[in-house]
């Protein structure tokens, strides 16, 4: 029986609630010029930074989005719906403005990554698809960077990223572990779709399916110019010799070259190590060592500080979904992205600061900019009026106006991945580290605290929340 492949409707990527609450606003008249920030309460993974990914993809998104009629007549099906709040639905469209961090930024918590300005239900009608585009890639790439950067201690070791098989959604991963430093892609969609290297190795079962490990290691040697061998189908120490065997022999009678050997399991730090005497005793001190299997940047970190011979790592499944670490103890699998009302402008022209009042889940108020010291002593969150702080740096760009696009908002990913690199290399050391004493200095500034205790007093009065009331 042929199964129909999903298809995309931009309309129908909310959840329930967001058509529900668009059309209360509609029976209650209220669509007023609104502000939503999008951020994160804590960094993922321990650490104290975000990797910006996504903006590509929830930008794509916005611009999409609109219901047709086969969609507008799904939802009456599942609701009974107003017939004037659907044909409204149909001609809706993001008619507004969205400033953003750039992908490759470096972000911290309570930042807004993406502010959006439009009317209520527009604004309203996208926070599910922008959570999910920048929530998903910016786990990803804050966990690839952090992976590379435990490879990298003391020596450089690529990593390859391997995810594909474990993958929740293997292109997204693909492209936001280049962004956090991933060398190369094993998936050749994504490896066409976004130009990147594609690297792999062999699996077991080509080995296993030749009578022995040496015809199979002659077979690979046969095949391509340079090649890699795998090495622990049966025993990796056995096999190391007659990968050395095979690849004498192929240089001296095809000019053949061993490139790299692989494992997968065992004591990688005593067999790499042994593997390495054995390579540099034959004069194959260029072959690489390249380990891989469950993998992640506390394994890594392990590897190194114990001295391994390993030149290169393979990571699939930790960063196939952001995983944490239940040995650490920390959480993964989600970056806990957050979309928030804080500014309203009624149809009369009168404004409004929004927040919610829930203890540390409370929120800030106001359209706000975000100002970076030049030196990264700290990040100073203000509202959009107040001055810029001498020489701090502005992070939030105009992406979107008026619905439209601005040129210049979406760069090649090459140049993204570039900018990544360079805001992790700036991003100072005790920040940097996967498990950090202090969070990086956000300060909110005098005008910002003023307007929220503003806002908290008016939403304490209008809910009988004060004392007294």
């Amino acid at each position: 029986m042929h199964r129909r492949a999903p298809s995309f409707h931009p309309g129908l990527m909310t959840d329930m609630y967001h058509p529900d609450s668009a059309y209360v606003s509609w029976r209650s008249g209220g669509n007023g010029l609104t502000t939503f920030d999008l951020y994160t309460r804590t960094a993922p993974f321990g650490g104290a930074y975000l990797l910006v990914a996504g903006l590509e993809a929830a930008l794509e998104f916005v611009q999409a989005f609109r219901y047709t009629p086969e969609e507008l007549k799904f939802l009456a099906h599942i609701r009974d719906y107003d017939a004037a709040f659907l044909d409204e639905l149909a001609e809706l469209r993001f008619t507004g403005e969205i400033l953003a961090l750039p992908e490759g930024s470096i972000a911290f918590p309570n930042e807004p990554l993406i502010r959006v300005t439009a009317p209520f239900r527009e604004a309203l009608l996208l926070e599910a698809g922008l959570l999910q585009a920048i929530g998903l890639s910016t786990l990803i790439a804050t966990k690839a960077s952090r992976i590379v950067y435990a490879a990298e201690q003391g020596h450089t070791r690529r990593v390859a990223e391997f995810a594909f098989r474990r993958a929740q959604e293997p292109m997204t991963v693909a492209r936001a572990s280049y962004i956090g430093g991933c060398a190369s892609t094993s998936l050749l969609n994504a490896a066409y779709e976004f130009r990147l290297p594609a690297t792999g190795t062999v699996p077991h079962a080509l080995i296993e399916m030749f009578p022995t490990e040496e015809e199979a290691f002659e077979a690979i040697a046969a095949a391509y110019n340079r090649y890699t061998l795998l090495l622990d189908t049966y025993d990796q120490r056995q096999a190391i010799h007659t990968a050395i065997q095979v690849a004498l022999r192929s240089q001296e009678t095809l000019g053949h070259t061993l490139a790299a050997v692989r494992l997968d399991s065992g004591d990688l730090v005593a067999d790499s190590i042994y593997i390495r005497e054995q390579l540099d005793k034959a004069d194959l001190g260029n072959v690489r060592i390249l380990a891989s299997g469950d993998l992640d940047e506390w394994k890594i970190t392990e590897l190194v500080q114990a001295g391994a011979a390993i030149d290169s790592f393979g990571v699939g499944t930790t960063l196939g979904y952001g995983a944490g670490s239940l040995e650490q103890g920390i959480p993964g699998g989600a970056l806990g992205a957050v979309y928030k009302e804080v500014w309203y402008v009624d149809e009369a022209g009168t404004e409004y600061p929004k927040m919610k009042i829930a203890g540390a889940k409370s929120t800030w108020p106001g359209k706000k900019e975000i100002y970076r010291h030049p030196n990264w002593q700290e990040d100073i969150v203000q509202l959009a009026h107040e001055p810029r702080p001498d020489s701090y740096h502005r992070l939030l760009r105009p992406v979107m106006r008026n619905g439209e696009m601005i040129p210049g908002s979406l760069p090649p990913l090459s140049e993204i991945r570039e900018l990544a690199q360079e805001n992790l290399k700036k991003l100072p050391p005790e920040y940097r580290a996967l498990n950090v004493e202090q969070p990086y200095p956000v300060h909110f500034s005098e005008g910002l605290q003023a307007l929220r205790r503003q806002a908290a007093q008016l939403v304490g009065r209008e809910n009988g929340l004060l004392n007294g009331a």
